[in-house]
């Protein structure tokens, strides 16, 4: 085996279930053994139907486990050695069955006992028709996975097994591998000795006592944006408005409410060498904040009368922070969710929002009703910089935050070497 491979030393522990796409899994072993990986693999009861034992183990090179109740394993503790000696456990394909028992904690085969008794970081490769994906209970138990900190790469969009058209395909072999590779081995660090700046979630501006002006953004892409940046050794800083989002781990966190406090917290960060404006900042907000709640009727005693609201706009975060000067960060990024389904017209507007701003790139994405990207996990971005566009797949939002902090640091590298604008 050559040296220095990514995955060398590395042990994967790949668990197949039953589904069409099990035999991508073949060619998956064979991807993580080309990148030194060890792969032990565990097959589901489903999984024989698609895979044989056989072809698995000759792949792998190792015993292909499949009883939780084997009396030579379990004598040994087997399913416990197996979820602890490994580096990472992939599930591919991810079943909507086997995702849901492991949301719910079941533990009644060899899969999901393993899933339940690691103490190791799992990624899950999801493959289903595509309502089964959009199913509320699927989408329900993949909140919960997430929350309990599971990785997913996938389903991706296209044609079904099934004959139906969709998301649910089953990410390719080399798609998973290079995320194994991502988990395990963790990105260059690329941007070490530099500093980042991250927005992220909605402002709330109140209107009175208890209630406000806001929006549906959850921050999952900002927050995700700042993670990146942070495992590639950015000293970063991450500006959020309120969202049920964890703070991230290796990331410095203010928390604001409103976009005044947003843009103070930003002016306080700086100077940085990058900036992602990723934060969907109220337009505007009240001009006058009511003493007490608005009662029906509005502020006078016709209760038939309604109320009227005056706004005014709010501070131009991105805008400000933007304009040439000192503080400027040297690569100035915004984002612009639009309610624009046709990709040429959205991305025209994201020029104009670029020149408008004077920011350097800006990451554009449909959020329209139906496209699930406002509080869901997956995204898609057109970058728009000023030598054109670039569009990217349909992709987990931690997709897209480790693509985007890559080109950042490809950027920042490349100025430096030539002495110019990273734009």
């Amino acid at each position: 085996m050559p040296a220095n491979l990514p995955l060398e030393t590395r042990t994967v522990l790949l668990v197949i279930a039953g589904g069409i796409a099990a035999y991508k899994s073949l060619e998956l072993i064979r991807r993580l053994r080309d990148r030194g990986a060890r792969v032990r693999c565990v097959l589901t009861k489903g999984g024989v139907e698609f895979v044989t034992p056989l072809s698995v183990a000759a792949l792998s090179g190792e015993k292909v486990h499949q009883d939780l109740f084997s009396l030579t394993d379990e004598s040994e503790m087997g399913h416990i050695k197996l979820a602890r000696d490994c580096d990472l456990v992939v599930v591919a394909p991810a079943t909507a069955d086997l995702m849901a028992r492991l949301a719910t904690g079941q533990a009644g085969d060899l899969a999901t006992t393993v899933l339940l008794a690691t103490d190791k970081q799992v990624l899950l490769a999801p493959s289903m028709n595509v309502q089964m994906w959009k199913h509320a209970a699927t989408q329900r138990n993949v909140a919960t996975l997430r929350a309990d900190g599971v990785q997913m790469i996938g389903p991706e969009d296209g044609d079904l097994a099934c004959g139906e058209v969709g998301a649910g395909r089953m990410a390719e072999p080399m798609e998973i591998a290079a995320r194994v590779e991502a988990l395990l081995a963790g990105p260059a660090q690329s941007l070490a000795g530099l500093s980042a700046l991250v927005t992220s979630g909605p402002t709330r501006e109140a209107i009175d006592p208890v209630r406000y002006l806001g929006n549906f953004s959850s921050g999952k892409q900002g927050h995700a944006v700042a993670v990146a940046l942070a495992r590639r050794g950015a000293k970063t800083v991450l500006v959020t408005g309120p969202t049920a989002e964890p703070d991230p781990a290796g990331v410095t966190v203010r928390r604001v409410e409103t976009g005044r406090e947003m843009l103070e917290a930003c002016r306080a960060a700086l100077p940085a060498d990058v900036a992602v404006f990723a934060a969907a900042v109220a337009d505007w907000r009240p001009e006058q904040l009511a003493a007490h709640k608005i009662k029906k009727g509005g502020l006078g005693t016709d209760k038939g009368a309604g109320v009227n609201l005056a706004l005014i706009e709010n501070p131009d975060v991105l805008g400000t922070l933007a304009r040439p000067g000192p503080q400027r960060p040297a690569l100035v990024i915004g984002f612009a969710a639009e309610t624009e389904s046709d990709p040429a017209r959205l991305i025209e507007r994201a020029a104009a929002k670029r020149t408008h701003k004077n920011c350097d790139w800006v990451v554009a994405n449909d959020v329209s009703p139906g496209t699930g990207v406002l509080g869901g996990g997956r995204n898609t971005v057109h970058v728009v910089t000023g030598s054109g566009a670039e569009s990217w797949p349909t992709l987990d939002k931690t997709e897209v935050a480790e693509r985007l902090a890559d080109r950042i640091a490809d950027a920042l590298i490349a100025a430096s070497k030539k002495g110019a604008p990273a734009a």
